[in-house]
């Protein structure tokens, strides 16, 4: 790769970035939020490097007369490749984690909880996949028994034996740490894969309420399809409106 290329590539690079985090959402595919000031600065930083390189090649072009095509110092051939994930940036963003993840991935968000806060009157109350599957599994006080809970998530294949699951891909940092919470749907048939849902319902029972033999799942009362929401790789309540 000759200095011209390098120096493309970290123009290409840093104006990638900027795309993906200044201008749009798309770095949240990727990254938690809160890394969103990291990437916009390492975007301007790397343009400013490519830009700044350029100005000196040039510069030392015409004060020497000759063009660096007898600059005999490149990188190896297959660094050519680091130019199709800086194009995807601009051109194509490579696809989020979806269900083929979650169904290949066991649930590892939910947490050991010794104390739960009363729940609200609402009805349907709205809970997080990992509320409700706290409640389910550790809420001795079974204060979920009987409750109408609306979840929402999107839908992954529960395997051969059929079936579905309402789904959240939870971004610790980054794609590289995400975990997964699934709550299994009853009642319905299993809609597209990745098709994101608002889920009514109530607790399916099967095993004992309270303990860690109770199955997080739900008999659903009613399915409503929504828009994936701005926080889609956390497990908070939606942001936008279904």
């Amino acid at each position: 790769m000759k200095r011209h290329a390098q120096t493309a590539l970290l123009v290409l690079t840093g104006l990638g970035l900027l795309h993906a985090a200044l201008f749009s959402d798309l770095y949240l595919r990727y990254v938690k939020e809160g890394l969103r000031p990291l990437l916009i600065a390492s975007g301007v930083l790397l343009t400013l490097l490519g830009l700044a390189s350029a100005a000196l090649d040039r510069g030392h072009e015409e004060h020497s007369g000759h063009a660096h095509g007898h600059d005999h110092s490149t990188a190896p051939r297959v660094a050519w490749l680091l130019f199709l994930p800086a194009l995807s940036l601009l051109l194509y963003a490579p696809p989020a984690l979806g269900a083929y993840t979650a169904a290949h991935s066991n649930n590892k968000a939910v947490k050991a909880q010794k104390r739960f806060d009363p729940l609200p009157a609402a009805s349907p109350l709205p809970l997080t996949l990992t509320d409700f599957t706290s409640r389910v599994q550790q809420d001795r006080s079974l204060a979920i028994k009987g409750r109408s809970v609306r979840l929402t998530g999107f839908a992954t294949p529960a395997g051969p034996g059929g079936g579905w699951y309402l789904t959240r891909i939870i971004f610790t940092c980054c794609a590289a740490d995400s975990q997964t919470v699934k709550v299994r749907v009853y009642g319905t048939p299993a809609p597209p894969a990745n098709s994101w849902l608002a889920v009514t319902g109530a607790w399916h029972p099967k095993g004992t309420l309270g303990t860690r033999s109770a199955e997080a799942a739900l008999d659903v009362r009613q399915l409503q399809p929504m828009a994936q929401p701005v926080n889609a790789f956390t497990d908070d309540l939606p942001l936008t409106p279904s």
